[in-house]
């Protein structure tokens, strides 16, 4: 997944969103409803969040020092992360205490009764467009993988936290206008605050997904199944290679790859002659999976017996 689609939802999914905390802040302040404060608030929320992973996209650039020898490529991981801790915080808990506020003490809309059923429809008409956006740039990655696995596979985390906060922005969005529009005919300000309140719970979901899947990215993941395919495919392409003994791959960033190889070599060949072939195999990973930054590659004599006990994790010493 290049970093340039992801950019684009977030500059997107940004523009949207500072405009409609704009407009949802002026219909709070004009109606005093709940929703719409929960609204701005969210807004106000997403907005920061896409400025993180922007700043996490600029900061994962930087160039490889001694202290950090493989880069700075999870900056992209730890910067979505955060994004999960301010949607929580920032969006769901105050949209679930300003839900218990006004469900305490509710509050009919007697004035401007028109100005946030006007800013939620618009709102929705710009956060589908920022959603549009999203799902356009992923299909140019996910392929024919599901949405689900879509999110939960995806090593690069910026379109997945995009489309995530646009869907709860939209379903957001349509809760508040739910909760509003019930106050209006009924004249019940508890309809706001149950609206509020849904809002709330969908923000704090949402951010326990995206908690639960930066966390993985962040312990570190393997290349998906599909790369670990090409990997070895090239790998057992050229001369000189009898078989992989064993592998393991790990991102050290969204579009960046180390491979790790015990590769295992005929007993007859010169050192010279394993040397050469390590730098052919080398060469075939990398013009395969060109995220392959780093690889290392061990060459060996194949024993069943050792590559057994290698590949298999050996059991845990009995409890006397």
């Amino acid at each position: 997944m290049s970093a340039g689609g992801g950019t684009k939802a977030i500059i997107a999914a940004l523009s949207a969103n500072l405009g409609i905390a704009a407009t949802k802040f002026g219909a709070w302040f004009l109606t005093g409803s709940s929703s719409m404060l929960a609204e701005a608030i969210h807004s106000v929320a997403d907005s920061g969040n896409q400025l993180l992973l922007l700043v996490g996209g600029k900061q994962a650039k930087k160039k490889a020092t001694p202290e950090h020898p493989f880069g700075y490529g999870r900056e992209r991981y730890i910067y979505a992360f955060i994004v999960s801790i301010v949607l929580f915080s920032v969006g769901g808990l105050f949209a679930l205490y300003e839900a218990w506020h006004k469900i305490q003490h509710p509050e009919p809309i007697t004035e401007w009764k028109w100005v946030p059923v006007a800013v939620l429809v618009v709102a929705i008409g710009l956060e589908s467009y920022s959603f549009y956006t999203a799902i356009t740039e992923s299909n140019h990655t996910r392929g024919k993988t599901s949405w689900v696995d879509f999110v939960r596979r995806a090593k690069a985390p910026e379109l997945p936290v995009v489309l995530l906060e646009d869907a709860g922005a939209l379903v957001g969005l349509v809760l508040a206008l739910f909760g509003v529009s019930l106050t209006l005919i009924t004249g019940d300000g508890v309809w706001d605050g149950i609206g509020t309140a849904a809002i709330g719970i969908l923000l704090v979901a949402i951010a326990a997904v995206l908690a639960v899947e930066t966390k993985s990215l962040l312990l570190g993941e393997g290349a998906n199944p599909d790369t670990v395919a090409k990997i070895e495919q090239a790998v057992l392409a050229g001369a000189g290679i009898e078989r992989i003994i064993h592998m393991k791959t790990l991102h050290l960033g969204p579009e960046e790859l180390l491979v790790g190889l015990k590769i295992a070599v005929p007993k007859s060949e010169t050192a010279a002659e394993v040397a050469n072939h390590i730098d052919e195999t080398e060469s075939r990973i990398r013009e395969a999976v060109p995220i392959a930054r780093v690889i290392y590659i061990e060459p060996d004599i194949y024993r069943a017996r050792e590559a057994a006990d290698e590949t298999v994790p050996s059991a845990p010493p009995a409890i006397a």
